[in-house]
């Protein structure tokens, strides 16, 4: 949430986020009809513009056309990056900040972000003699058209080049870019022209010279140019992509090395405590946490590729849970079933390309600056990212003659910090209604903003809370902070579980279960349609179920195949699961659930026993076969799987057939 703070605006694009940080210069008349000032408490104070509301989208993208060149442009709006445009924003530097995905979100998705007809679809138009496809060609080519026209703000023509590498295709393309121009006829952005190969080259130097012939130019749509005297790289694993663009020939610098972290049950670790294991048994070191009243334990560090989407493997699971195992009393259990979420990071490992010894790798921070005048700020840590930034902007002021003065930002508190107290949190419990460890959580994640956020949380309904529904009941998360979000710019779902709140990481199954409601809420503020709504519930559960460790669940089942339960206990689960599969039918069903349920006077909601089949449902045909319950229970008995709904109901059904203190089946930690 810091990090979210210190930029003091954002206008996204597409699946993507543009954030700008505005010059003090510039944004003096917007500040003195809109914001007060705060003060640095530091050896030299300076004056920080500090708004009420946040610009709107619409402000931003305005800005960022309007302003002729701005004296920084920072890439990356993660830690570091966002550090920067803190620092050089709090300078004077008139500062410019991208970023693709949303703050703090490290790889992401990658967008191209285009506005465009289908090239390829006219080409199957005209060899197939497929009308359909041309009408969609057509369509498309109007949309565009209507799209630049509606929103200017967001689009303008981009040339695309399609290099040639046969001299028979030169007319062959040619012709089929003009018949997309024609097609496109009065909407046409641009006409398309060829090029030479030298030319060719010239404009996009890292094309693959070898047989290269020539290029043709068409144009489609998609942002528009952002003018800086110096430009940031700060993108961490993507340093070398973006030093490429600069420089096709530089080395690479960037080592990325894989990061794996699990979250297990507040239980395994006191709440004041940490660990730090300095000699695991591959020379590793893994730290031991209390984090938001789970543990979290990690990390490891083993080389992987850049990728927006890292995963975390079962290799890198199992061995911090042995590494666990190792100094935890014999006493605790460690299991596999109790790992709630689990995710892997990329760690920028640099070589400093300064230095004579271009092979080792620096786990400090490198600031290079290019021949073009790209300043690079790589490596280093979370903890630095002051530092690493206040590195840079020193760098970019001395390499293109910025006016500016020393870094201001030691002692510069950031948004939510002014009036913050230990306290704060009882003035929200007794101002609003809010509960108690409701309002804890807002004071802390939101500081002196969390006031912001009770202002629009909903009445209950209830004597008390008196306001601020719960996303999920075991999680102080409540709707508002979705409303909230979507004003601090958050625009898809995963914004929300991931980095607005940090339900994806701490269990991902209630994760899950909060989703629909949180795209009910995005979708009202944001005017989703029922499609846009089912698109960015299946994007956020295939997030969850590759990036955050869900998909081990299944793979725990699947690879506990051999079912290791002896005679008797087989026995005993056959005979549970036939109470409830009275046809014999050798599967269970939903209905077949709910008939035992009434046989004892239990309600569940059929959602919610969707779910809770689902999580056995393996093969996904909407029942559970007797296989799979075996297999289920086996993966119980061996630790890989706990707290598992389907088998809790299962026994509870089975001792209360006659309804006597039927036990709740609510998740008890909804381990992986």
């Amino acid at each position: 949430m810091a990090f979210q703070k210190a930029v003091k605006g954002t206008a996204l694009i597409g699946g993507g986020a543009i954030a700008t940080v505005f010059g003090l210069s510039q944004f003096s008349q917007y500040r003195n009809k809109h914001g007060t000032f705060a003060h640095v408490q530091a050896a030299e104070p300076v004056p920080v513009p500090i708004k009420s509301h946040y610009p709107t989208r619409e402000q931003q993208i305005s800005a960022l056309r309007t302003t002729d060149e701005f004296d920084v442009l920072v890439i990356g709006g993660g830690a570091t990056g966002c550090g920067c445009a803190l620092d050089a924003v709090t300078r004077g530097l008139k500062t410019a900040l991208l970023e693709r995905d949303d703050f703090s979100s490290g790889t992401s998705s990658r967008s191209t972000k285009l506005i465009h007809g289908g090239v390829r679809y006219l080409q199957k138009a005209i060899m197939k003699l497929d009308f359909e496809q041309y009408r969609m060609v057509k369509e498309a080519l109007e949309e565009r058209a209507n799209l630049l026209e509606i929103a200017p703000h967001l689009s303008a023509p981009l040339p695309i080049m399609l290099p040639v590498y046969k001299w028979w295709q030169l007319p062959y393309y040619w012709l089929g870019i003009k018949l997309y121009d024609f097609v496109a006829g009065s909407q046409c952005l641009k006409s398309s022209y060829v090029l030479s190969k030298s030319r060719a080259l010239e404009l996009f130097p890292m094309l693959r010279k070898d047989e290269l012939v020539g290029a043709i130019v068409y144009y489609d749509g998609q942002e528009f140019d952002v003018r800086a005297k110096c430009v940031i790289n700060a993108t961490g694993p993507f340093t070398d992509s973006v030093r490429k663009m600069d420089d096709q020939e530089v080395p690479n610098i960037c080592q990325p090395s894989a990061g794996v972290h699990i979250v297990m049950p507040g239980y395994y670790s006191p709440g004041n405590m940490g660990l730090l294991d300095p000699a695991t048994s591959d020379g590793r070191v893994i730290f031991f946490l209390p984090w938001q009243k789970m543990t979290i334990a990690g990390t490891t560090d083993s080389p992987t590729d850049v990728t927006s989407h890292p995963i975390p493997t079962e290799e890198d699971i199992n061995f911090i849970l042995n590494e666990v195992r190792s100094y935890l009393s014999a006493d605790v259990e460690v299991r596999r079933g109790d790992v709630l979420a689990a995710w892997s990071g990329i760690r920028p490992l640099v070589t400093d390309p300064n230095s004579k010894d271009t092979q080792s790798i620096s786990r400090n921070h490198v600031v290079s600056i290019s021949d073009s005048g790209l300043v690079t700020i790589a490596g280093g840590k979370w903890t630095t990212y002051r530092a690493m930034a206040q590195d840079a902007i020193d760098a970019a002021i001395q390499a293109h003659g910025l006016k500016a003065g020393s870094s201001k930002t030691i002692g510069l508190q950031l948004e939510g910090a002014e009036n913050w107290s230990p306290t704060l949190y009882i003035r929200l419990v007794q101002d609003y209604g809010l509960e108690s460890e409701v309002a804890q959580h807002l004071a802390s994640t939101y500081g002196d903003k969390a006031f912001e956020v009770a202002k629009i949380a909903q009445v209950t309904g209830r004597r008390w809370p008196v306001v601020g529904k719960r996303l999920v009941s075991e999680f102080p998360y409540i709707e508002a902070e979705v409303v909230y979000a979507v004003k601090e710019y958050a625009r898809t779902a995963v914004d929300v579980i991931s980095r607005r709140t940090r339900l994806a990481f701490l269990n991902v199954q209630a994760a899950e279960e909060a989703l629909p409601r949180i795209v009910d809420i995005m979708g009202k503020q944001l005017g989703w349609s029922e499609q846009k709504k089912k698109e960015e519930l299946e994007t956020a559960r295939k997030f969850l179920y590759y990036e955050m460790g869900y998909k081990v669940k299944s793979d725990q089942l699947t690879d506990s195949s051999e079912i290791s339960l002896g005679p008797s206990d087989i026995e005993r689960y056959k005979k549970r699961f036939c109470m409830f599969d009275k046809d014999k039918k050798g599967f269970i069903t939903i209905l077949d659930v709910q008939r035992v349920l009434e046989s004892i006077s239990m309600q569940i909601a059929e959602n919610t026993l969707h779910d809770i089949l689902s999580e056995v449902d393996l093969n996904k045909n909407g029942q559970v076969e007797l296989n799979e319950f075996l297999q289920l229970m086996s993966a119980i008995h061996k630790g890989y799987i706990s707290g598992s709904r389907l088998a809790v109901l299962m026994k509870t059904a089975e001792e209360n057939l006659r309804q006597r203190g039927v036990i709740p089946v609510d998740r008890s930690g909804g381990g992986l």
